[in-house]
C-alpha cells in the first residue's frame, strides 16, 4: 500500500507542477508583448485624446480672452485705459 501511495503522489502532484510551469511559460512568452504594447501605447494619442485636448486649450484661451475683455472694459469705466485697449466699443451701463 506505501508503495502504490509513493508512486502515485507524484502523477497526482504532476498535474499541478505541469500547470503551474505551463503557465509561467505563458506569462514569460507574453511579457515582452505586454510591455511593448504599453510602451505604444503611452507613446501615441489617440484621435479622441487629441481632440480632447485641443477643446481644452481652446476653453482656456476663450477665458483667458474673456478675462483681457472684463479687464479692459473695467479700465475703459474707470478713465484708466491702456494704450491697447480699444474704448470705442465700450459701452457704459
Amino acid at each position: 500500500m506505501l508503495r502504490a501511495l509513493i508512486i502515485l503522489f507524484p502523477l497526482a502532484l504532476g498535474g499541478c507542477v505541469v500547470g503551474a510551469v505551463a503557465q509561467t511559460a505563458v506569462d514569460v512568452v507574453t511579457l515582452p508583448v505586454k510591455v511593448a504594447s504599453a510602451g505604444v501605447d503611452a507613446a501615441t494619442t489617440s484621435q479622441s485624446e487629441a481632440d480632447e485636448k485641443r477643446g481644452r486649450e481652446i476653453r482656456k484661451a476663450e477665458e483667458e480672452r474673456g478675462r483681457q475683455l472684463r479687464l479692459a472694459e473695467e479700465r475703459c469705466r474707470k478713465s484708466r485705459p491702456l494704450p491697447t485697449d480699444d474704448c470705442s466699443s465700450y459701452r457704459p451701463r
